[in-house]
């Protein structure tokens, strides 16, 4: 697998799934959390990265605060601007690595959703969080949304799994590797006969290890939570939502 699966991965039928597995009720409730979790007044500056389609920094766009939104995925950004565009929002959208992050302490709040990271290896995934704190102005925050820590993954992790969501058919085949402390999947979409399988890559990291990783780029953990409710992080949570305070 090349180490770079992501920047071939996002496009078309794999988009088509993710636009249909989360709900409008899902964003808004991800969106609350957010707002509560950075403690930002209206109109404060934040950073959405990776983007993906938009629908976070939309969200947030529509309550007041003024988004800067980054994504690698032609597509997604497309999509993103012409949505925003519909919304009547204004939302300043970035097409780049989300390790080029030309900002200096100009952010008030950052977040990355979705479960986007860990795909790089463990020098981009740390050059990554130290991308992001050059942005955050001291004291800002910044919240990681992340399924595949090793306290969320492993305990329930499937060989094999079959999903079906919005007239697309989803197998994925997954192994995991000790050694490499990394998932690797094919995942092959089906549609209207049609077959498209593509493969991917994460990084497994304990939540020590990740803690680890934010303490050395700047960030300091100060609360982790299983679920958009607070729930305390704990083994066999569903997600770790982990915020930090750049120091």
């Amino acid at each position: 697998m090349k180490p770079n699966w992501w920047e071939n991965f996002f496009h078309g039928v794999a988009l088509d799934f993710w636009r249909a597995a989360i709900s409008d009720e899902q964003t808004r409730a991800e969106a609350d959390f957010l707002e509560k979790q950075l403690q930002l007044p209206a109109g404060a500056k934040m950073l959405d990265v990776p983007c993906g389609n938009g629908r976070l920094s939309i969200e947030l766009a529509k309550r007041g605060f003024s988004l800067t939104a980054v994504d690698l995925a032609t597509e997604f950004i497309v999509e993103a601007r012409k949505t925003s565009e519909q919304a009547g929002v204004a939302v300043d959208w970035k097409q780049r690595d989300m390790r080029d992050l030309p900002w200096t302490e100009e952010i008030a709040g950052a977040f990355c959703f979705g479960n986007s990271f860990g795909y790089l290896e463990d020098e981009g995934n740390a050059e990554f969080l130290r991308a992001v704190a050059k942005t955050l102005r001291p004291g800002a925050r910044f919240v990681l949304d992340n399924g595949a820590v090793a306290e969320c993954l492993l305990p329930i992790l499937q060989e094999r799994r079959t999903l079906e969501c919005g007239g697309i058919t989803l197998d994925s085949e997954t192994r995991y590797d000790h050694k490499q402390g990394r998932i690797f999947t094919n995942y092959t979409f089906i549609r209207n006969g049609l077959s498209d399988t593509r493969p991917a890559s994460q990084r497994v990291y304990t939540y020590r290890e990740i803690a680890d990783l934010f303490s050395q780029a700047g960030l300091e953990p100060v609360a982790a939570f299983g679920s958009l409710t607070e729930e305390p992080f704990k083994f066999g949570a569903q997600r770790l939502y982990l915020v930090a305070m750049k120091r």
